[in-house]
């Protein structure tokens, strides 16, 4: 674990475990027999999807990087999961420049700026607020076929970002 979190041992034990408590991974880590000395499995087998996730997250946090890229970061985890990774991600990188590439459409609703490819061509680049007004918008389409509830949810949560930010 310990390797994983800090590969270049730039990192105090007290600045790991307090990367893994930010993200839920302490207690986790911690019943571990040999705690932060602990192997990991090839590929992480021996963590769960999420966990792999959060331990990902935490090195982010211990790097302090000014760009960040989360590929289908949380595709494969609990909506409860999901959730606390996004909150964490605008919270401690909104001076970062962070690219999400994602297909739910929950996780780059708050983004700052959506870029729409269609077969690796980009469609569409504009605030998602703006794209939702757009009826003819391909975002606007994927954000009503979620349903009427999902799709008022996340116009709110665009609308409410984007009068934030300006």
């Amino acid at each position: 674990m310990r390797k994983n979190l800090d590969p270049f041992n730039q990192h105090t034990e007290k600045e790991l475990w307090n990367a893994l408590e930010e993200v839920q991974l302490k207690e986790s880590i911690e019943g571990l027999p040999a705690k932060m000395n602990s192997e990991l499995a090839e590929s992480g087998l021996n963590l769960s999807v999420g966990q792999k996730q959060l331990v990902c997250l935490a090195r982010a946090l211990l790097r302090k990087n000014q760009i960040l890229i989360f590929d289908k970061a949380t595709s494969y985890v609990d909506p409860r999961t999901d959730e606390f990774i996004q909150k964490k991600i605008r919270e401690r990188f909104a001076q970062c420049t962070v690219l999400t590439i994602a297909h739910r459409l929950s996780t780059v609703i708050d983004c700052e700026r959506i870029m729409v490819l269609d077969s690796g061509i980009q469609e569409e680049y504009s605030w998602p607020h703006r794209l939702l007004q757009d009826r003819n918008s391909l975002f606007y389409t994927m954000v009503q076929q979620l349903g009427e509830a999902e799709a008022a949810v996340l116009t709110k949560r665009a609308k409410e970002v984007y009068f934030k930010r300006r």
